[in-house]
C-alpha cells in the first residue's frame, strides 16, 4: 500500500481504498459505528465499538469539541439565460460578501435566481475557482445572518461529493452533531457524528468538557495537489474558543480532542495564545506536531488531505499507515459517515 516514508512528500501519504469501504449512510443507532483504538504507550490496537468509547479514555484528560453546525450550503439556481447552476456556500468574508463554488459558467455580475425573489450576484472570480457573490431577497442586500433562514427552506445539506448521491430528509439529522449549535459549517466535524445525546450527556458527567467553534469549510476535502506538502495553501476558517476551552486549555490536563476541527482550533491557538477567535489556517502535519493536545478521535480520511497528515503529525506516516492498513482488513467504513478511531 505504502511507496514511502517521507512525511514531507505528499506521495506518501496515499493509500489505496476499496470503493465499497466508503460509507454512503451512517451506522444505526450512531454510536454502534466499529473504534479502533491505538494507544502509544504500547503500540497496540484494539478494535471495539463507539458506545465503549469511555472505557478507553484516559481518566483526568479533558475533552473540547466542536459545537458547529452545518448549514443547507448547497443551492440550484438559473442564470437570466435559462442555464442551471449549482452553488456551494463555502465562508462568509465579510456582512455582504460570501465565497462559494459554482458548478457552471459565470463572470462578473451574473445573476443567479433561486425561488421566491431569492437571488445572487457574483462580484469576482478567484484563481483557486472560488466565487465572491452577494445574495438579495427582492433586490435588497442580505447580511450572511438573514440568508441562513432563506437557506434553511430552500438549500440541501452539502454531502461530500464522494457519497456520489442526493441528500435525503434524513441527512438533515445524520450530518449533524446532537451538540451543534452555531450555524457556519458546510461539512460536518464528522468524528462527532457518532455521539448520542445519551453518551454526550455521561461523558459530561464524567469528564470535564469544553466547546469551541469552528465553521468548517469546503476547503476541508481539498487535496494535497502540490509534491511538497508544505507548498500546499492551508484554507482558512473561522474559529471561536470559549471561556470554558480557554480555561481548560491554560489547566494541567491533558486534552482529547473530538476530530481534526476542534484539534487544528485548539492548535492555532496554542500558536496564536492573543486570539481567541478569527481565521485560523493551521496544517498540522509531522514536520509541524501539536504542541497541546494530547489525545485524537477522528475518522478515516481520504488519502492525500490535511486531515490524513493531521492524524500523521501524533502517530507519524509509518505508523498512520498501518492503522489504516489494519482498518482495510478489518473492514472499517471510511470518510465522513464511517468509523472512529482513538488515538492515545
Amino acid at each position: 500500500m505504502m511507496m514511502q516514508n517521507n512525511p514531507l512528500k505528499t506521495s506518501s501519504y496515499n493509500f489505496t481504498l476499496p470503493q465499497e469501504l466508503i460509507a454512503t449512510h451512517p451506522v444505526e443507532p450512531r454510536d454502534h459505528a466499529k473504534l479502533l483504538v491505538y494507544n502509544r504507550q504500547n503500540d497496540s490496537i484494539t478494535h471495539t465499538r463507539f458506545d465503549q468509547l469511555e472505557t478507553f479514555l484516559p481518566k483526568e484528560c479533558g475533552i473540547i469539541f466542536n459545537d458547529t453546525k452545518v448549514i443547507k450550503a448547497r443551492l440550484y439556481g438559473f442564470k437570466k439565460s435559462g442555464g442551471k447552476l449549482e452553488l456551494l456556500i463555502n465562508r462568509p468574508l465579510d456582512a455582504h460578501r460570501v465565497n462559494v463554488y459554482i458548478r457552471g459558467k459565470v463572470k462578473v455580475e451574473t445573476s443567479i435566481a433561486f425561488e421566491d425573489g431569492f437571488t445572487a450576484k457574483v462580484i469576482a472570480l478567484h484563481e483557486d475557482g472560488s466565487r465572491d457573490i452577494n445574495f438579495f431577497q427582492d433586490d435588497v442586500l442580505l447580511r450572511f445572518e438573514e440568508i441562513l433562514p432563506i437557506i434553511d427552506k430552500q438549500g440541501h445539506i452539502p454531502l461530500p461529493p464522494y457519497m456520489h448521491r442526493e441528500d435525503e430528509k434524513i441527512d438533515e439529522d445524520d450530518y449533524q452533531s446532537v451538540f451543534a449549535k452555531h450555524e457556519g459549517a458546510v461539512a460536518a466535524p464528522t468524528a462527532s457524528l457518532h455521539f448520542t445525546t445519551e453518551q454526550f450527556d455521561t461523558l459530561q458527567k464524567e469528564y470535564e468538557t469544553a466547546s469551541v467553534t469552528l465553521h468548517v469549510g469546503a476547503g476541508t476535502f481539498k487535496p494535497v495537489d502540490s509534491e511538497i506538502i508544505t507548498d500546499h495553501p492551508m484554507h482558512a476558517e473561522y474559529y471561536k474558543i470559549s471561556p470554558e476551552a480557554k480555561a481548560l486549555y491554560d489547566s494541567d490536563k491533558s486534552l482529547l480532542c473530538i476530530g481534526t476541527t476542534s484539534t487544528r482550533t485548539i492548535e492555532f491557538h496554542a500558536r496564536h495564545q492573543e486570539q481567541l477567535s478569527g481565521e485560523a489556517n493551521l496544517f498540522l502535519h509531522p514536520g509541524n506536531k501539536p504542541l497541546r493536545v494530547n489525545h485524537l478521535l477522528t475518522n478515516f480520511h481520504l488519502p492525500q488531505s490535511t486531515l490524513l497528515m493531521l492524524v500523521a503529525s501524533f502517530v507519524g506516516v509509518e505508523t498512520t499507515h498501518k492503522l489504516y492498513e489494519e482498518a482495510i482488513k478489518e473492514r472499517y467504513r471510511f470518510y465522513s459517515y464511517g468509523d472512529a478511531m482513538l488515538i492515545i
